[in-house]
């Protein structure tokens, strides 16, 4: 889709398009609001700002819309709606020998029971061994360092989705 296309096309058309960037609906209705941009970095840096704004409950909402890191079964299903953006995103876990797998799986849990909200983190260009390693390494944060942690990962990968909207 061009810029042309989001700056002019139908709010449902357009909502979905955005939608496969991040699915938290404030920030979809922000961004569908602001129309039309100018030029990329507009809309980059509306996106960005949109973000910025939003409350914790939308941040999780975003959250909710990504699979758990390693879990295929999480990413088919997840991922049906965003599946041409989100390609490859997660790639390198498929690679994974069975002991990062089952690292990443535990650190998952242990990361949901603490925090109450799956760990985020941009996994493109990403080893499921860095992967793992930023995981643990997040575990022992409090949970609003947490969501500010997420929050900015979510922000990097709407940002590369974008990217692949255009």
């Amino acid at each position: 889709m061009s810029l042309e296309e989001i700056n002019s096309a139908a709010s449902p058309q357009t909502e979905n398009q955005f939608r496969q960037c991040c699915t938290s609906e404030a920030w979809i209705k922000r961004m569908v609001a602001g129309r039309p941009y100018a030029d990329e970095s507009a809309l980059r840096s509306a996106a960005d700002q949109n973000w910025a704004t939003l409350c914790e409950a939308d941040y999780l909402q975003a959250f909710e819309g990504h699979p758990k890191i390693g879990d295929v079964s999480s990413l088919k299903e997840k991922y049906a709606n965003t599946k041409a953006l989100a390609a490859g995103e997660q790639s390198s876990v498929e690679q994974a020998n069975e002991e990062t797998l089952h690292k990443l799986a535990r650190g998952n849990q242990d990361y949901e029971e603490k925090f109450g909200f799956i760990f985020i983190v941009c996994a493109t260009g990403k080893s499921a061994l860095e992967m793992s390693n930023l995981l643990q390494a997040r575990l022992p944060n409090g949970r609003e360092n947490e969501i500010k942690n997420a929050a900015e990962e979510q922000r990097k990968i709407f940002q590369i989705r974008i990217g692949k909207l255009l």
